[in-house]
Formats: structure tokens, sequence, C-alpha cells
């Protein structure tokens, strides 16, 4: 099983980086892979089950499914319905941590799955840098403009 990760100091409160991560649908918001986002069958993007359907900016065309959401542990999961790569059994999540005195948040990205025994590494190093790193950099700068 292969695992992606990804974290980063954002210097915002936690309630504030929670705001913008929790939208389910908001990644157009502050994802610069995404281009266009909808969550399917009229549900909110607060609701465990919904599917988001989304567009990167290369044109490929994923799905995810919302697995789980807390307010309480600013955490959330998903895993891919219609991936963007050859994986499978992919499961990702996103919590925020408080640190010191709740003007600056960690903020953690990790997924795993499986990948092709050809592929043995390729698709931790893009999920990790081009999605997870890539995201929590685009949010940073976007919260500090």
């Amino acid at each position: 099983m292969a695992k992606a990760h990804a974290s980063a100091v954002i210097d915002a409160p936690i309630e504030t980086v929670w705001k913008i991560v929790r939208d389910f649908n908001g990644l157009p918001n502050w994802h610069p892979a995404i281009a266009r986002s909808e969550i399917e069958g009229g549900l909110s993007s607060a609701e465990v089950g919904c599917i988001r359907s989304f567009y990167l900016t290369d044109g490929a065309h994923v799905r995810e499914q919302l697995l789980a959401l807390s307010d309480i542990d600013h955490s959330l999961s998903y895993s891919f319905v219609k991936p963007a790569f050859p994986i499978k059994n992919y499961v990702a999540a996103i919590r925020l941590i408080e640190i010191g005195e709740g003007d600056r948040t960690l903020a953690e990205w990790t997924a795993v799955f499986d990948e092709e025994p050809e592929d043995a590494g390729k698709y931790v190093e893009i999920v990790s840098t081009h999605v997870f790193a890539a995201g929590w950099a685009a949010l940073q700068a976007k919260l500090a403009s």
C-alpha cells in the first residue's frame, strides 16, 4: 500500500482555514489544479456520502465521495469514485491542528492507495507534491493576500 503526505504551517487561525477546507465543493477557490467543481444530485457539500465531480485544469475529470466530516476535529476524509490516476483503494484525509496561541494552523493531507507494481512510488510523488503540497502552498498564498 502506497502512502502520500504533505503538511504545512498556515499563518491563519484554524477556524479561518477550516472554513475554506471543509467546503467539499470549494477546491476551485483555492487549489490551482482544479478548474471547476459541483456536488452531484443536489446534495450539500457537507453531507457525508455526497460526490464532488470536478475538472482539473488539464481537462481530466475526477469524482470523489465524502466519507467523513468533523467540525470538532477539523477533519474530513474522502475516496476516489473516478480517479485521475491508475490507482485503486484510494482514501485521503485532511486534518487541521491549532498551533500555539491560535494564530497558526498545522495542515496535514494524507492518502493511502494501491499502485500497480510497475508504478511503485510514481503516484506517491505526484499526489504528495503536485496535489497536496501544491494545495497547501496555494491556500497559504490565498490567505496571505
